[in-house]
């Protein structure tokens, strides 16, 4: 045997079932953590990753934004946010193979770059997913009380959202909600998202096939063409950034397919598979509907056009009577906020389980590795995340709304972030055997390189444009973007966290725990 192929028999070893007792070491140093071994299949794991991506909700908040940056070139934009989601996406699943664990990007960047890189790439996530956690609960309470408007017919009904303490009741109870279904563990979880998940997509099926048989019936309609494929035909490269910051956004999420793996079946192929249906899905998704709402309404500025500034943070609140009717119209509302509230549940998957890792190696406190006995979930980390969410939430609607909205626009500079290093951190993890065959270079150093360098660009372009006071709400620190001031200070807010955790747990921080590693070139027996 290679030593190549003695190190993926031992990945494939990492699972809840035929892995050794929690938190016993393979040969890479990965220690199991007593989570729910073959709880989730292919298609469970799939549905999950969609889920979290919330593909209605997204269509709804940035068909409007997007089409106002570029205009009818929407289609391709959403095309090239997909191309760095795709080549990330190899670079998670060929380090899945060898080490499937629900750290993810910590475990495989510390594994590559050493433990300071790895911990903060680790926060990136978790504090990308608490700003979503946050963003997903505020949007699922707004659509309940909208809906509950719509059904009753009663505008006051529907205002009781603008009231503040009723807002932020109904989101803390959605919030504990969520909490307690990810608490109960991936089957509980795996049973509701087949039903949230299946409602958006037949939703979105409808809409869909419902624009296009009223394609011309509007004034601001326009007829299909292939040019709207072309990314080259936007006005300009910052309108085309911008379009794609927006788009890439639009794909966050589907690595919770990867954060489940020690509970999935299979969990060294499964979830880099499912990760790509995943992918496939919303991408076929975004395009069959921005396609169709363009042909229907256009993406001008006037009347219904999807970049009309009075509607376009909320595109199928406007479309849904004129398109669907007034029946069928209600089931958008339905839509998206089963959107909203299926992706806040699933939204804890990665958090808890990213930070149940860093503890199980001693990067955050020992008590955060506690999983339930019975649920075989990370119950404290879920609970914990959970209360952060409400906190940040609720302290964030009563201090400022501003302040909310700036922390939202952050969030694609921490996305870009954690992306970026864990697909480098493929390129040098696997730098040893780069040339072994085609494959090997195409998969775990080209499509990765090439995904973390538009990503690193992306980040870039973004940190430039949040110094700018007039990005996000407006507002300004100094003279500098509140967004800038948000962004920046949320990661070197982890890098003053690190350097506390580092005088708690130097052993994680001399390497002695998760040790730097690259694998051999083929040897021969």
């Amino acid at each position: 045997m290679t030593q190549v192929d003695a190190r993926h028999q031992a990945g494939d070893t990492v699972r809840g079932v035929s892995a050794p007792g929690a938190g016993a070491d393979d040969a890479h140093g990965v220690r199991t953590k007593g989570l729910g071994g073959n709880s989730v299949g292919l298609l469970g794991s799939a549905v999950i990753g969609i889920s979290t991506v919330a593909p209605v909700y997204c269509l709804t908040s940035t068909l409007g934004s997007t089409a106002g940056e570029v205009g009818l070139q929407m289609p391709a934009v959403f095309l090239a946010g997909f191309l760095p989601m795709l080549l990330v996406a190899f670079a998670y699943r060929e380090l899945n193979k060898v080490m499937p664990d629900c750290g993810t990007s910590f475990t495989w960047t510390v594994k590559a770059f050493g433990p300071k890189i790895g911990w903060m790439c680790g926060w990136g996530l978790v504090i990308a997913t608490i700003i979503v956690l946050s963003n997903l609960a505020g949007v699922a309470t707004s659509y309940f009380w909208l809906l509950a408007g719509e059904i009753t017919g009663s505008d006051s009904v529907a205002a009781l959202d603008d009231n503040k303490a009723v807002h932020i009741i109904t989101c803390l109870t959605l919030i504990a909600a969520a909490t307690a279904i990810s608490y109960r563990g991936m089957t509980a979880t795996k049973s509701v998202q087949y039903t949230l998940v299946g409602l958006q997509l037949l939703v979105l099926g409808i809409f869909v096939a419902m624009a296009l048989s009223k394609a011309g019936d509007f004034e601001t309609s326009v007829s299909f063409s292939w040019s709207w494929m072309n990314p080259f035909a936007v006005q300009s490269f910052a309108a085309f950034t911008a379009g794609l910051s927006l788009s890439i956004f639009m794909y966050w999420g589907w690595d919770t397919c990867m954060t489940a793996n020690e509970e999935t079946v299979g969990s060294a192929k499964t979830p880099g598979r499912a990760a790509l249906i995943a992918m496939v899905v919303l991408v076929g998704s975004y395009l069959a509907t921005g396609v169709a709402a363009q042909m229907v309404v256009g993406s001008g500025e006037e009347g219904l056009g999807l970049a009309n500034p009075e509607t376009s943070d909320n595109v199928f609140a406007a479309l849904a009577g004129p398109v669907m009717g007034p029946t069928l119209g209600i089931l958008l509302f339905v839509a998206v906020l089963a959107s909203a509230a299926a992706s806040l549940q699933t939204t804890f998957i990665p958090v808890a389980r990213t930070v149940l890792a860093m503890s199980t190696y001693e990067a955050l406190p020992k008590s955060f590795t506690k999983v339930h006995p019975v649920f075989k979930t990370p119950g404290k980390a879920t609970v914990v995340a959970g209360v952060a969410t409400g906190v940040f939430y609720t302290v964030m609607t009563l201090v400022s709304e501003n302040v909310l909205v700036d922390t939202i626009y952050a969030l694609g500079l921490m996305i870009c972030f954690y992306y970026a290093i864990t697909a480098f951190a493929c390129v040098w993890y696997f730098r040893g055997e780069l040339f072994r065959t085609g494959r090997d270079f195409a998969y775990k150093g080209l499509m990765p390189f090439l995904g973390g360098l538009m990503l690193t660009g992306v980040f870039g372009k973004t940190l430039y444009d949040m110094w700018d006071p007039a990005y996000g709400s407006g507002s300004s620190v100094f003279g500098v973007g509140s967004v800038f001031v948000i962004g920046v200070g949320l990661l070197l807010l982890g890098f003053v966290i690190m350097l506390v955790m580092q005088r708690k747990s130097p052993a994680f921080f001399r390497g002695e725990v998760l040790t730097k590693e690259t694998p051999s070139l083929v040897v021969a027996d």
